[in-house]
C-alpha cells in the first residue's frame, strides 16, 4: 500500500511519485494500489488524474483530508476500477499537489528601454524599473486548463512570467507622460502612483494568462539614465516652467493682496466719511436746537422795532379831519393806545428774555468731547468721539491692537491698552440679550 502525501515546504505544483521511481516512462510509476492511503494538508489540493481512452478524467481532493482511498471518496475511481478483479488491482492515475496557501514572490526587472516626454517627442530619456509581484493560486481548475501538469518546471513558469512583466510594466510605464501629464524627469517622485496605474493593468492580464492570482505589485526604483544627453535637456526646461510658474503664483497671490488691503482701506474710509458727516449734522442740529430761543427773541425784538417806528408816525396821520395840518387828537389817541399795547408785549419778551437768559445760566455745559486719532493700514483718520469708537468696535474696525491718540497723549497706543477705550471691548453682561418669549 502506498501513502500518497507531498512533504514539499515551497512548491506551486509537486507530482508524487512511488517509491523507488523517478520518471515518467512507464506506466508502472502510476500504478496506484486499492486502499492506500491519502493525505492533504489544508492550503493544498491533490489532483488525479486518469487517462482514458474516452478522455483524460481528474478527481480534485482539498486537504485537510486523511483517509484511504476508496470509491466512495474518489468518484471516478468508481467508474474506472475493473469489476473482474474486484478493486484489487492497481489503477492508473497521476497524482499532482498544488500548493494554495503559499505567497509566491517574483522579482523582476525592465533593463533601460527609452521613454519620451510630450514636450520634446523626439527625445527620449532611458528609463530601467524593478520590482516584485506577489501572487497565488486561488482557482486550482483554471490553473489547470492554463498550465500543463505533467512534466510542470517551476523555474520555466517563473521564467515564463518574468518576461510577460518585462512586456507589460514597459508597455505602462511608457506611455505615463503622456496618459498622467507627469515630465519624464518627475516620474520618479510619482513612483506610488504609477505603481497603482501599472498594478491595475497587470492584475487581470496574469491571471487570465497563467492562472494566478496577482496580490499585489512594488516597483522597488525607477532608475533615469542621467548620462543621456536629453535628460539635462528636459531638466532646464522643466525646472525653467517650474521657476515661471512658482513667480507668476506669487506676483498673483501679491496682487491679490494689495487689491484686498485697498478695497478694505477704500471700505473704511468710506465708512468713516459717513459717520463724520452723520456725526457733524447731529451736532449741528443740537447746535440749532440750543440757540432756537434766541432766534426767536431776535425775531420778535425786529418785529416790534418795526411797530415802535410805526407808532411814531402815527401822530402825523390823517385821520379824515379837515385843514391838514396841525395836531391831529385821534391820531394821537389811537398812538397812545398801541403805544400801551405794545409797551406790554415789549415787557413781557423782556421778561421771558430774561428767564430764558437764567434758564441758560443755570443749565450746565455740554460735556467735553474725547475724541481719538486711528491708524487705518498706515494712514491717520479721525477724530472719532466716543460713540463713532464704539460702533466702530461693534463691526471690528477697531480692535485692541489698533493704534489710536488723541490729544496729550506723548505716543500712539494700543486701543486695548487705553483705559477709557478698555470698555469698548468688553463682552455683553450676563442679562444684557433679554430670554426667549414665554410660550403660549
Amino acid at each position: 500500500m502506498n501513502v500518497i502525501r507531498c512533504d514539499e515546504e515551497d512548491y506551486i505544483v509537486w507530482k508524487w511519485r512511488p517509491l523507488g521511481q523517478n520518471v515518467n516512462s512507464t506506466s508502472r510509476e502510476n500504478s496506484i494500489r486499492y486502499g492506500s492511503s491519502l493525505r492533504v494538508k489544508d492550503g493544498e489540493v491533490a489532483v488525479f488524474v486518469y487517462k482514458q481512452k474516452d478522455g483524460t478524467m481528474q478527481d480534485f481532493i482539498e486537504g485537510p483530508f486523511d483517509d484511504t482511498i476508496k470509491t466512495a471518496n474518489f468518484p471516478v475511481l468508481t467508474s474506472i476500477v475493473g469489476m473482474a478483479f474486484g478493486g484489487e488491482s492497481p489503477f492508473q492515475a497521476e497524482v499532482y499537489f498544488i500548493n494554495l496557501q503559499g505567497n509566491n514572490q517574483l522579482r523582476f526587472a525592465v533593463p533601460y528601454f527609452d521613454v519620451f516626454d510630450p514636450r520634446l517627442p523626439d527625445h527620449g530619456v532611458p528609463m530601467a524599473v524593478r520590482g516584485t509581484i506577489t501572487f497565488n493560486i486561488t482557482d486550482y481548475r483554471g490553473f489547470i486548463k492554463l498550465n500543463r501538469l505533467v512534466n510542470f518546471d517551476h523555474d520555466q513558469f517563473m521564467k515564463q512570467i518574468r518576461s510577460a512583466l518585462q512586456k507589460y510594466v514597459k508597455g505602462v510605464v511608457m506611455n505615463v507622460p503622456q496618459e498622467m501629464g507627469i515630465p519624464v524627469v518627475q516620474m520618479e517622485r510619482q513612483i506610488l502612483q504609477i505603481n497603482e496605474r501599472v498594478e491595475g493593468y497587470l492584475k487581470p492580464r496574469i491571471e487570465n494568462d497563467f492562472g494566478v492570482n496577482l496580490k499585489g505589485l512594488d516597483i522597488g526604483s525607477m532608475e533615469i539614465d542621467k548620462e543621456s544627453p536629453y535628460y539635462e535637456e528636459l531638466r532646464q526646461l522643466t525646472a525653467g516652467n517650474t521657476a515661471r510658474t512658482m513667480n507668476a503664483q506669487t506676483d498673483v497671490n501679491i496682487q491679490n493682496l494689495k487689491d484686498t488691503q485697498r478695497i478694505n482701506a477704500a471700505n473704511m474710509e468710506e465708512t468713516l466719511r459717513i459717520q463724520r458727516e452723520e456725526m457733524q449734522r447731529a451736532q449741528k442740529l443740537q447746535t440749532e436746537t440750543n440757540f432756537i430761543g434766541a432766534h426767536a427773541l431776535n425775531q420778535q425784538t425786529d418785529v416790534l422795532k418795526t411797530g415802535a417806528q410805526s407808532l411814531g408816525q402815527m401822530g402825523s396821520m390823517d385821520m379824515g379831519t379837515h385843514g391838514g395840518g396841525g395836531m391831529n387828537p385821534a391820531g394821537m389817541m389811537t398812538g397812545m393806545m398801541m403805544g400801551g399795547a405794545m409797551g406790554q408785549q415789549m415787557a413781557g419778551m423782556m421778561n421771558n428774555m430774561g428767564q430764558n437768559m437764567q434758564q441758560a445760566k443755570n443749565t450746565p455745559p455740554p460735556m467735553p468731547s474725547i475724541q481719538y486719532h486711528v491708524s487705518v493700514n498706515g494712514a491717520q483718520a479721525g477724530p472719532f468721539n466716543m460713540q463713532q469708537l464704539a460702533q466702530m468696535a461693534q463691526s471690528g474696525q477697531l480692535t485692541r491692537q489698533t493704534y489710536v491718540w488723541k490729544q496729550g497723549m506723548a505716543n500712539w497706543e494700543f486701543a486695548g491698552n487705553v483705559p477709557e477705550l478698555v470698555s469698548l471691548f468688553a463682552p455683553p453682561m450676563p442679562g444684557a440679550t433679554p430670554p426667549p418669549p414665554p410660550g403660549m
